[in-house]
């Protein structure tokens, strides 16, 4: 929508074809249905937050900001909102009203839709000339692939993109899940399941080399397979062929406090609670739905009473508070995955326009590139930013604004 609009501004006849009954269908599920539409920072916190090239981005991010983002959705009737982490949201919490402006927005702009789903691109001597749909060939001075990755298939990503781009001679790096969540190898976070945490420290680990792959601080979700909640999502973008033995998570439950004074807090709480058992003097330092499973990866007898427990016991506690290790075994599937990693190398794209280096006049932008960012309002952004850059560089390069069916 957004690559549509800006090419009818920018003079274009642009049409648009949605395979889905309605527009935006992926867009009204994203933020739980809030829809956290960009994140409000400057270009280059942004890109720090891209693991996968991020500087591919830098001339789109130049030409249609966060700012430009919010700016462009206000003015639309949208009135926004900054929560925690500079995340974005429309004031009524409601992603489709995000979506029911885009839609008014092509509507005003003059965009015309048309609800077909497109078999292939069309191209002749290097150059695209329209696209094929189960009606006919529609011809075009421009062709823009906008069409996600392959998750959440059901909304109609399942990598028709990918096909269009290797039929053109486009690379196209293996989909991959991305913002998606954590499977751990055992049970500990199946027996906290539903439990979520802030303030948490979080460290992803690679075993063989003992590297910190990822770390960060915030939230998270004990789930009955494992780790969801944005600190997971985020962490998996950086971790590649996960499998049994491979990766490991560790949890700082109080970062706030250092080995010292965790230690004096330990101690404080046991005597507060000296003659308690072990298993009933921790809630005070932990939700009561974790006490039970820390309990019993800390190896001391829940009912020992807490002036018995040991010095050496004690330290045991404190390592476990400051280091929970959850061992992970994979991810979840790629259709339950925000977003999907790998996509058309942007090598063989001009990062200025997003037009294809290798055949011209065709452009891809949003989640079929291989570009891909944490949670937070940044993915977005990227399609917003990218999709603008895309609409108003094939309006440019038409030698007139045309499209006919055949």
């Amino acid at each position: 929508m957004m690559a549509a609009i800006a090419a009818a501004e920018a003079g274009a006849r642009a049409v648009l074809l949605e395979r889905n009954d309605r527009l935006g269908k992926k867009l009204r599920i994203t933020g739980k249905g809030r829809c956290n539409l960009t994140n409000d920072c400057g270009r280059e916190e942004f890109l720090s937050r891209v693991p996968t090239n991020p500087r591919f981005l830098y001339a789109a991010l130049t030409g249609f900001s966060t700012a430009d983002t919010k700016a462009f959705f206000e003015s639309l009737g949208v009135p926004l909102k900054t929560e925690r982490g500079r995340r974005v949201f429309p004031v009524s919490d409601r992603a489709g009203d995000v979506v029911a402006a885009l839609e008014r927005k092509c509507r005003e702009s003059g965009v015309e839709l048309l609800h077909t789903r497109v078999r292939s691109i069309e191209t002749a001597e290097g150059r695209a000339e329209g696209v094929r749909t189960a009606e006919g060939l529609l011809r075009a001075d421009a062709v823009i692939v906008c069409t996600g990755g392959k998750s959440y298939p059901s909304t109609g990503s399942d990598g028709d993109g990918y096909a269009f781009a290797r039929a053109a001679g486009h690379t196209v790096i293996p989909p991959r899940p991305s913002l998606v969540p954590l499977v751990e190898d055992g049970g500990l976070c199946a027996a906290m399941q539903g439990l979520s945490l802030r303030n948490t420290g979080l460290q992803a680990i690679e075993l063989r080399t003992g590297r910190c792959v990822y770390e960060d601080f915030g939230e998270l979700l004990f789930t009955h397979y494992g780790l969801s909640g944005p600190m997971a999502l985020s962490a998996s973008a950086h971790l590649a062929d996960v499998c049994p033995g491979r990766y490991e998570i560790r949890l700082d439950l109080k970062p706030a406090l250092d080995g010292q004074k965790l230690d004096a807090r330990i101690l404080s709480d046991f005597a507060k609670y000296k003659n308690r058992d072990f298993g009933n003097a921790l809630g005070d330092l932990l939700p009561q739905k974790m006490i039970g499973p820390f309990v019993s990866v800390c190896g001391i007898d829940p009912r020992k009473k807490v002036n018995a427990v040991t010095r050496a016991e004690r330290e045991v506690i404190r390592e476990r508070l400051k280091c929970l290790r959850i061992p992970l075994a994979g991810l979840r599937p790629i259709a339950e995955a925000i977003i999907t990693r790998g996509g058309v190398d942007v090598k063989e794209l001009s990062p200025k326009t997003m037009e294809s280096r290798l055949v011209e006049r065709l452009y891809f932008a949003g989640e079929v590139l291989d570009v891909d960012a944490y949670t937070g309002g940044y993915n977005l952004q990227i399609a917003f930013s990218t999709g603008v850059a895309a609409g108003r560089s094939a309006a440019a390069r038409l030698p007139l604004a045309g499209a006919e069916t055949e």
